[in-house]
């Protein structure tokens, strides 16, 4: 398989980054325009998306530094997506805080 991916054309890899890059600013429009909310799960499942989709561009010319934060974002995406769903089946621990 990884035979595929060496014959693919850099073009590809790139494409595949920016598109994620263009996920990620579709995201946070539609959360600056209030059309999503981080209430639910539909934010974090497109920030994993697109987190994966830049470390897909990564892989063809790599930065580290860069990697690391696609990493940390799919790792608390996935994360939020947990939560949510946990708390929709009424599961929840809500932490108090004293002041």
């Amino acid at each position: 398989m990884s035979t595929y991916f060496s014959t693919l054309d850099p073009g590809v890899f790139d494409a595949i980054g920016v598109a994620g890059f263009g996920l990620y600013v579709l995201n946070y429009a539609l959360l600056t325009f209030r059309k999503i909310q981080t209430e639910g799960i539909l934010y974090f499942v497109i920030n994993a998306i697109a987190a994966v989709m830049v470390l897909i561009g990564l892989s063809h010319s790599f930065n580290l530094a860069s990697a690391m934060i696609q990493i940390f974002w799919v790792g608390i995406s996935v994360v939020a997506i947990f939560v949510r769903l946990r708390g929709r089946n009424g599961a929840t621990t809500r932490l108090q805080y004293k002041a």
